[in-house]
């Protein structure tokens, strides 16, 4: 079948297994470019064992890429794919993993994939035993988690989170991806329950599970390092981001990272929040006024050369901020590593302000980089790949 990008709103229900291998191995060739990193620091030449959870797009694919062709790290991978059938593609994740872990073994290296729900005891009881019987323990867990629902694994109570303001009405500027259209939108407030929900969901207590799950079971290594991935972004954002119901989970990020901290200190382990820059992914997709803003902002990195993918991007944090080859890497006031410096740079965000207090459908074009952000997003599902024709007939097995 010739397969297609099928978009509904912000979600594309295909995926191209050829362009997904195509992307996967585009950035491990990047990655084999620069200077070796130092994964774990057991014994000499030992690269380190890495488990990350959702580690099959974006920022944790990349996670598991720069740790293994970046650093010879033995990786682990999981996250909740869905399989493909002989008239449907899988999910691009699905793709991704299997495109990952060909090129891993076909380079010695040791990788393996699991689909499950990282939110289950059961999921934490398989991986444990995979890390048990393969390697003895790991030296960093990356927590890369993107998951709209979590079923509590106390309760049995299935909570779904809600992009929405806290407090107060919001009236806000966003963007139609598809059809190229500002407009304007009124986001009603969350109430306590939808953000008790979202908190459960995109907090910190998960990572804190499995963190604890594993250190119960004696699978941490002495130094081992845990990192979580967070955004907070410009002032531009906050009223639907930071100060909004997804900035009460992620400052629960905050707090697990506190608590960690203290609990991995008789391995001498270090738990941290590393908040990244702004890139395209499904999840930012959907929340409003974000596209328009990481639109603007893409044209003015690039124009400034500060721009990063997402392969480049943790790169640094994994070169500068988790594992640096010599001084210790500066933390802001909460401890978090701030990998968003180059966005949040004085003269980026003045020019994205000023741009976005100007912009409608009118000059979308000549101020942001929308073509860029469409072309990152249909890349999420393997499309845009540069060398692959996507003319040509492909199986969705």
């Amino acid at each position: 079948m010739v397969i297609k990008p099928r978009i509904r709103g912000f979600i594309c229900t295909t995926a191209h297994p050829v362009g997904c291998a195509a992307i996967v191995n585009e950035q491990i060739r990047w990655t084999q470019q620069q200077a070796p990193l130092v994964i774990g620091h057991r014994a000499p030449r030992d690269p380190g064992n890495v488990l990350v959870v959702g580690g099959s797009a974006g920022y944790g694919l990349a996670s598991r890429i720069v740790t293994a062709f970046g650093g010879g790290a033995r990786t682990i991978g999981l996250s909740f794919e869905k399989e493909p059938e002989e008239d449907r593609t899988g999910s691009a994740g699905w793709y991704n993993n299997r495109a990952f872990d060909r090129a891993a073994h076909a380079a010695g290296l040791y990788a393996r994939s699991f689909s499950a729900d990282a939110f289950a005891d059961a999921t934490k009881a398989e991986i444990a035993e995979v890390i048990k019987s393969d390697f003895g323990g790991i030296d960093l867990l990356v927590y890369s988690l993107a998951s709209p629902v979590r079923t509590d694994p106390d309760t049995g109570v299935l909570h779904r989170s809600a992009i929405k303001p806290v407090g107060r009405t919001v009236h806000i500027k966003s963007l139609n991806v598809d059809k190229g259209v500002v407009h304007e939108v009124d986001l009603a407030p969350a109430s306590e329950e939808e953000i008790a929900a979202t908190v459960k969901v995109m907090g910190g207590e998960d990572w804190e599970r499995w963190v604890s799950f594993l250190q119960q079971r004696g699978l941490l290594n002495p130094g081992f390092k845990t990192v979580a991935y967070t955004y907070i972004g410009s002032e531009l954002t906050w009223p639907i981001y930071w100060e909004a119901t997804l900035g009460k989970a992620k400052e629960d990020l905050d707090r697990a990272a506190t608590a960690m901290r203290r609990a991995l200190g008789a391995i001498k382990g270090d738990a941290r929040v590393a908040v990244l820059k702004a890139v395209v992914t499904q999840a930012s997709s959907a929340i409003p006024v974000v596209p328009l803003y990481a639109s603007i902002l893409f044209r003015v990195m690039k124009d400034m050369n500060v721009h990063e993918d997402c392969i480049q991007h943790i790169h640094r944090l994994m070169r500068a901020h988790v594992y640096p080859a010599s001084a210790a890497p500066p933390l802001d006031a909460v401890g978090r590593f701030r990998v968003d410096d180059w966005e949040l740079r004085d003269d980026v965000q003045a020019e994205v302000k000023r741009r976005f207090a100007t912009v409608d459908t009118g000059n979308l074009m000549q101020l942001s980089d929308l073509p860029g952000f469409r072309r990152d997003f249909l890349r999420i599902f393997g499309f845009e790949a540069d060398g692959v024709d996507y003319a040509a007939e492909a199986s969705p097995l």
